[in-house]
C-alpha cells in the first residue's frame, strides 16, 4: 500500500500482534486492529496548510493525494452557551458531523476504508449497515471507480436506500433488523469472488478515519484538548478513533492532555455503555434491541471490547438514556445550536445525565458529537412533536 512515512502497519488492540495493512481483524485473536505509527514531533506550524483531514497527514495512514475523498471533514465546532449554562460547565460545543458530504460522520471512516480497499485492488466494497454507512460506502466507492454493495435492514430509512442507488451502489434489503443484515452480508461475502473486500464496522481504516474528528476538535480549540467528549455510540469504532486520535495529538506534542470520552447510548441497546458502567471487559449482546434511534440499534458492537479499553484509558464512562430523553435532547438541540437529529440528541441527553450524576465539572469544556444531519432524521422529530400536540 501507498502509506505515509509515519504509518508502520496495523496492531491488535487486544494481544498487541502486528500485521500488515491488508488485514481486517487480528489474524492471531480476531480482535480489532488500529494503526501503528512512528508518531513525529509536531507543532501547529509544521502541519500542512490545508483544511479537513489532509491537514493531519503526519498522523494518518495515507497522503492526501492517495486518499479517496469527497472533501469530507472541516466540520464546524459550534458553541452552545445555553446548554453550557444548563449543564453547569464552562462551555459546550457541538462537533457537527452532519455537514459532511453524505451528511454523516461515516464519510470520514469510509473515505479511508475505501482507500485501503482500492489500494488492495478491490473490485467491490461491501458493508452491512443501519443506513448511513451504506450510503457513504456507495459514495466513496463511486469516487474510487469501484462497485459497492450495502446490506441494510428493512427498517433502514428510505433516504439511505435511495441514496445508495443514486451513488450507483448495489443494495440488498434484508427483512428484519441490523443483525439480520449482518448475517446475510457474512454469508454473501463468504461465497464472493476475490474481488470483494469488506469494509464492515470495526474495519481498522474506519477507525483511522474517525481519528480526524479528534484532530480537528483540538485544532479548533487552539490545540487544547477538551475536558470531555460525549459520543452517540453504536459499534464503538468512533470511540476507539477518538481516543487514539487525541492520544496521538498529545504524543506528538500538539496538545498536552487528552479528554475523558463518554459513550452515550439508548438504554434499550446500551451494550457498551452498560458494560463500561459495570466495569466489564466485553459488552454483552443485546437480545432484543428496540430504540427509535436506528443508527444506534446495534446489538453486538463490532468494536465493543476495544471501545471499552479506550473509555477506560480516557477516564471516561458509558451513559444510557431513554428514547424520550433522546428526542427531547434532539429538539432542544435544534433550538440551542445546529440541527440535531435523534442520533445527535443522544449526546445531549447523555450530557444531561452525566451532569446530573456529577461527572462534569464547572470548569469543563465539553464537546458533543452530532454524527448525523438532523434533516436525515426529521421524520422522527416531527413525530415526536406531533405526539406532544405541536
Amino acid at each position: 500500500m501507498e502509506t505515509t512515512a509515519a504509518f508502520r502497519g496495523l496492531i491488535c488492540t487486544a494481544c498487541g500482534a502486528e500485521t500488515d495493512s491488508t488485514a481486517d481483524r487480528c489474524p492471531d485473536c480476531g480482535a480489532v486492529l488500529v494503526g501503528d505509527y512512528d508518531v513525529p514531533d509536531l507543532t501547529p506550524a509544521a502541519l500542512p496548510d490545508a483544511t479537513g483531514p489532509s491537514r493531519y497527514e503526519p498522523l494518518r495512514p495515507f497522503s492526501g493525494d492517495a486518499t479517496v475523498t469527497l472533501s469530507e471533514g472541516a466540520t464546524p465546532l459550534v458553541p452552545v452557551p445555553e446548554l453550557a449554562d444548563e449543564l453547569g460547565v464552562d462551555s459546550v460545543y457541538v462537533k457537527d458531523e452532519g455537514r459532511n458530504p453524505t451528511a454523516s460522520l461515516g464519510d470520514r471512516k469510509l473515505s479511508l476504508a475505501v482507500t485501503a480497499a482500492a489500494q488492495r485492488g478491490a473490485e467491490r466494497v461491501a458493508t452491512p449497515s443501519t443506513g448511513n454507512g451504506a450510503q457513504a460506502n456507495a459514495a466513496y466507492a463511486a469516487r474510487a471507480g469501484i462497485d459497492s454493495k450495502g446490506f441494510v435492514p428493512s427498517r433502514c430509512p428510505f433516504l439511505n436506500k435511495a441514496m445508495v442507488n443514486v451513488h450507483g451502489g448495489d443494495m440488498r434489503v434484508v427483512e428484519g433488523r441490523y443483525d439480520d443484515a449482518v448475517s446475510v452480508s457474512d454469508e454473501e461475502l463468504a461465497d464472493a469472488s476475490d474481488g470483494w473486500v469488506s469494509v464492515a464496522p470495526g474495519h481498522p481504516f474506519r477507525i483511522e478515519g474517525a481519528k480526524s474528528v479528534a484532530f480537528e476538535t483540538a485544532d479548533d480549540l487552539d490545540w487544547t484538548a477538551p475536558d470531555a467528549v460525549v459520543h452517540p455510540t453504536g459499534h464503538g469504532e468512533t470511540l476507539v478513533g477518538l481516543e487514539h486520535g487525541f492520544r496521538a495529538a498529545a504524543e506528538s506534542g500538539l496538545t498536552d492532555s487528552t479528554p475523558r470520552i463518554y459513550a452515550a447510548q439508548p438504554d434499550s441497546t446500551a451494550a457498551i455503555a452498560d458494560a463500561a458502567s459495570e466495569g466489564a471487559s466485553e459488552p454483552a449482546t443485546i437480545e432484543h434491541p428496540d430504540t427509535i434511534v436506528g443508527p444506534l440499534e446495534v446489538p453486538d458492537p463490532a468494536a465493543g471490547a476495544a471501545a471499552l479499553d479506550s473509555l477506560d484509558r480516557s477516564g471516561g464512562d458509558g451513559v444510557a438514556v431513554s428514547d424520550k430523553d433522546i428526542l427531547a435532547g434532539a429538539v432542544d438541540g435544534c433550538e440551542m445550536g445546529p440541527e440535531t437529529g435523534a442520533t445527535g440528541g443522544t449526546a445531549i441527553a447523555g450530557a444531561r445525565a452525566l451532569a446530573d450524576d456529577g461527572a462534569l465539572d464547572d470548569d469543563d469544556v465539553v464537546v458533543l458529537v452530532n454524527p448525523v444531519a438532523g434533516s436525515k432524521e426529521a421524520d422522527l422529530l416531527r413525530s415526536h412533536l406531533m405526539s406532544q400536540g405541536i
